[in-house]
């Protein structure tokens, strides 16, 4: 080997290592989902133009290194390093998720390894050591291909695990409660394992422990003897994940919170979500639904044509089992002689998430006079619209964890009732993702809401920043852009006054631009 190829070969290696750390990083924050990494370099370089040149040249580099003339080791070497260096921004520690040497990471490495060395391998036998720049200008490529082989062998390495949890589930036989929706999935478990706490011995999945690994560990660190109710949490990114939840932890009860936007990046279609979240009441003996959305109004009919009990919820005053209604602060659930009223307490967030717990109590047999006392103060998921204030009288609405369109709006309406005379309503977003189509549309919706209710908006990032101006700027409202969250918190507080209200809605990692 000469020199010159020495020196090609050290600093491919060099980039495809910083940039394998970095890819990786982002493969671990969205879940080792194979094409993610893809897609989100994708969303980096569409919104930096430097960026966009920078991958281009570096790409074209690499292309034109492939074509053998004295200097094309120059270019494989210019290729690589300039692929070391964009995105810009994307780190290989990062802010807000660090890289985090898990044993899954540390496999999923090795594979990509072995992938990377494949490849670069036999573009050097058939081209040469130049040919090898195209390793390092295609990483976000070889960790997807990585993430694809790796997670079958992830799934042979955890079948002891989720076996285990099957036989304790199998042992311990409580009534298995499922829950899935587009969103309100994990407040509308804290509010069941909350209605129910007073007359069932109850366990729910943890957090947003929501798929085949999360489940299994939920069982097998929480699940005791005694347990009479378990309430899991079922999430999916496409058809046939759910069933196959399903039939791992068959539930007893099925119930679906809604079928909105979200995910509509990997499912493109509102019927592909509601086909989806569907497979859900296919084992269960009973289903609670909310009937006020037509497609979830028809599921109902289709599952008491299939012999299954249905319990059906409202909030908007259909003909259904159980009725909650915000303004009267009442709630209506079947009783052994009829309809019984029950007063709400503070905390309800969402209307529908309490009218699926009660509906799921009715299907249990709760006795109604249990559930009064329960409804006094009820639970609110943390960072889901959580209301905090200061001892100076400044309010922060903390929406985090929220990133579709109805919750969004729903926070932003909530938070601008609660600005006095003396204060100013801040919102402070990067704006919501993986809506698919309509992400552009959504998001300048939400800034145009935000202009008309007097919210000064505090833009973070660059993910949704194009969108969330155009709707400001139609609104006929203010703003300001900031690179980072730390930056939006400084200009938030100052814009707000000691009086005011700040809404953080949403909260992308930094793997997002």
């Amino acid at each position: 080997m000469s020199l010159t190829d020495l020196a090609v070969l050290v600093v491919v290696v060099a980039a495809t290592a910083v940039g394998g750390l970095r890819w990786l990083r982002v493969c671990q924050r969205e879940h080792y989902l194979p094409g993610r990494a893809t897609v989100i370099a994708r969303l980096w370089f569409t919104r930096s133009a430097e960026d966009a040149t920078g991958v281009l040249v570096s790409a074209a580099l690499a292309l034109v290194a492939l074509v053998p003339f004295s200097r094309a080791w120059l270019a494989a070497v210019l290729a690589a390093a300039l692929g070391a260096l964009v995105p810009r921004g994307l780190s290989v520690r990062g802010r807000t998720s660090a890289l985090a040497w898990t044993g899954r990471l540390r496999r999923l490495a090795i594979g990509w390894a072995v992938v990377v060395l494949a490849i670069g391998a036999l573009l050097w036998l058939l081209i040469g050591v130049r040919a090898t720049a195209l390793v390092a200008v295609t990483v976000p490529f070889t960790v997807d291909l990585a993430a694809a082989v790796m997670g079958a062998v992830e799934k042979r390495l955890s079948a002891p695990f989720v076996a285990k949890a099957q036989q304790r589930l199998s042992r311990v036989r409580p009534t298995v409660v499922a829950i899935t929706g587009s969103y309100g999935k994990t407040s509308t478990k804290g509010y069941v394992a909350h209605v129910l706490g007073g007359a069932r011995s109850v366990v729910a999945s943890p957090a947003s422990f929501n798929n085949r690994l999360g489940l299994s560990r939920a069982v097998n660190d929480a699940l005791v003897d005694g347990t009479e109710v378990f309430v899991a949490e079922m999430g999916t990114y496409g058809p046939g994940e759910i069933r196959e939840l399903c039939g791992l932890f068959p539930p007893d009860i099925a119930a679906i919170t809604t079928i909105g936007e979200a995910h509509l990046e990997r499912m493109r279609s509102t019927d592909v979500i509601l086909a989806a979240k569907s497979e859900i009441t296919e084992r269960a003996r009973a289903v609670v639904l909310p009937v006020d959305e037509p497609g979830l109004a028809a599921l109902a009919e289709r599952c008491r044509e299939q012999g299954k009990r249905v319990v059906t919820c409202t909030v908007a005053g259909a003909d259904a089992d159980v009725r909650v209604d915000l303004v009267a602060a009442t709630a209506t659930v079947p009783g052994p002689d009829g309809p019984v009223e029950l007063d709400l307490g503070e905390g309800v967030a969402h209307g529908v998430n309490l009218a699926i717990a009660l509906g799921i109590a009715t299907v249990l047999d709760v006795d109604p006079a249990a559930l009064r006392p329960r409804l006094a103060a009820l639970p609110r998921a943390a960072h889901r619209a959580e209301v905090q204030r200061t001892a100076e009288g400044l309010t922060v609405v903390d929406d985090t964890y929220n990133a579709n369109p109805v919750g969004a709006r729903a926070a932003l309406v909530e938070s601008a009732a609660i600005v006095g005379d003396e204060g100013r309503l801040v919102l402070v977003t990067p704006g919501m993702v993986e809506l698919g189509p309509v992400q552009r549309e959504r998001n300048a919706a939400l800034g145009t809401e935000a202009a008309v209710l007097g919210a000064h908006v505090v833009i973070v990032g660059r993910t949704n920043r194009a969108a969330l101006l155009e709707g400001v700027r139609a609104g006929g409202g203010t703003y300001d852009v900031v690179d980072r969250r730390e930056q939006g918190v400084a200009v938030a507080t100052r814009v707000a006054g000691p009086k005011g209200v700040i809404l953080y809605e949403n909260d992308l990692p930094d793997h997002y631009p």
